[in-house]
């Protein structure tokens, strides 16, 4: 016989997912997966809307990463515009495209994940969280919040709007940098860059303390995917979109205009989330991680001062145990500084105040994809248009659904290590919750549409019997 395990929801993640865990009469876990039970359908929705309204559009998807998809969907909107873009637009969209990882790590690592990480996974539920925390540790709370601020001060400093701006626009951005703006960034950066450095500090001894979870938090050998320059250097907005193989040996560069060619998305019935593989592998062979530890496992170093120390640390970890997940929030640190360090030396950039931003045409191609790194790994927009600029049709792989099989197979292997049937404990769940969390997945902006969706209506009297039921699966 088999009993079930819901946790539902899952805490401390941004969106809905749930987890179900299936134990036998022995106690022991026979299978577990995450659920994301939400659905966005942007995909959709879109069909029909001008192609100049992508980007502010897109941007809607999440409140969380609206960045993100601003930057992935004007990149999509250049190619259908098909001209050059001003090289000062590309270097502020690379700040804002920065910024929003920097602020989106430090809600990850602070908000959601630091709870379990100082208090203990085991600790008291009514405490394992931002304010307990800062009853424990009020300077380390201050330095979370401070950390994400900053990232959304400069957001709000270049776009006028720290959620949902619509300054990036197909061609460019809508207008120049001030310099007021650039000096007040730029007089945040020494105090953001120690308090990123005091924060790996507070982090690196804690690895001793989670040596188990690391064993099994997601920890299995998979193909990495994510940009990275020609010099093995990291990058989030244009560089090579490449595959390595759970070894760390170069796979295939992709041209993002083909990606279809190699990367496929299927279904489960367990989820609303695709899972997209690697083709020449096949369904589920195919399994890769993107985001924060692919990108920092397939750089050879970061390419500013502070990070590359630090990225030289991380890499003296044996390469088998930087397959774990856990590792994710080591690397959105170091993500952090290199972020706050790119950030300056952007900046700093002669031509940064030009107000050449936006190169103004109409529409020249009838297709077009976008692709950028997104605080969670690599986001891609593909739109094709009419003879008008009509999107007739749009195709939308979000980070989270790239790491969604690693996800699925790591609550199974997490549940299967720590959960005991006969003796059930909290903290034995929170472990399976804490996995889920090292992705740090937004769930909010992941789920699209491809093939039918389920749908199940129950209609009930005013004393909740259920008169009748609609199901398509």
């Amino acid at each position: 016989m088999t009993n079930t395990i819901t946790i539902d929801p899952v805490t401390r993640i941004e969106g809905h997912g749930k987890i179900t865990i299936e134990i036998n009469d022995a106690g022991e876990v026979t299978n577990a997966h995450f659920h994301v039970t939400q659905l966005r359908g942007f995909e959709k929705f879109s069909e029909g809307r001008p192609f100049r309204e992508m980007p502010a559009l897109m941007a809607r998807i999440c409140g969380i990463c609206p960045v993100s998809h601003l930057v992935a969907s004007a990149k999509a909107c250049d190619e259908l515009l098909a001209v050059r873009i001003p090289e000062t637009a590309i270097t502020l969209r690379k700040i804002l495209n920065i910024a929003q990882m920097v602020q989106s790590h430090a809600l990850s690592v602070f908000y959601l994940s630091a709870p379990d990480l100082m208090l203990g996974m085991d600790a008291d539920p009514g405490k394992r969280n931002i304010f307990g925390m800062y009853e424990a540790d009020p300077q380390l709370a201050r330095n979370g919040v401070r950390l994400r601020q900053f990232g959304q001060q400069v957001i709000e400093r270049l776009s006028g709007k720290r959620i949902h701006p619509n300054w990036v626009v197909a061609g460019g951005v809508s207008d120049p940098l001030t310099p007021e703006a650039r000096d007040a960034i730029l007089a945040d950066i020494p105090e953001v860059k120690q308090i990123t450095l005091d924060a790996l500090k507070w982090f690196i001894p804690m690895i001793d303390q989670y040596r188990e979870e690391i064993k099994v938090f997601a920890n299995f050998p998979t193909m990495y995917m994510g940009m990275i320059n020609a010099d093995g250097s990291l990058e989030h907005y244009d560089g090579i979109l490449r595959i390595v193989d759970a070894d760390g040996n170069h796979v295939r560069d992709i041209d993002p205009r083909h990606y279809q060619e190699y990367i496929g998305e299927a279904v489960e019935d367990h989820s609303f989330l695709k899972s997209p593989f690697y083709k020449p592998l096949g369904y589920p062979q195919g399994i890769y991680r993107v985001g924060p530890l692919a990108r920092l496992n397939m750089a050879t170093h970061a390419g500013t001062p502070l990070a590359d120390e630090a990225l030289k640390e991380y890499q003296s970890l044996a390469w088998e145990e930087r397959q774990s997940s856990f590792y994710f929030h080591y690397t959105r640190l170091i993500e952090i500084l290199y972020g706050i360090e790119r950030i300056e030396e952007l900046l700093n950039e002669p031509d940064i105040l030009s107000e050449h931003v936006q190169a103004l045409a109409n529409v020249n191609a009838s297709e077009g994809v976008g692709v950028s790194e997104a605080p969670r790994g690599t986001l891609l927009h593909h739109y094709k248009v009419d003879e008008y600029g009509g999107i007739t049709w749009a195709n939308l792989i979000i980070a989270t659904g790239h790491n969604n099989m690693a996800m699925d197979r790591g609550v199974f292997q997490t549940a299967k290590h720590f959960i005991d049937g006969k003796k059930i404990e909290e903290g034995m769940l929170n472990r399976v919750e804490a996995v889920i969390r090292t992705f740090d997945p937004c769930l909010s902006c992941s789920t699209h549409a491809i093939g039918q969706m389920p749908l199940h209506i129950e209609l009930k009297d005013q004393d909740g019997t259920v008169l009748d039921v609609l199901q398509r699966d």
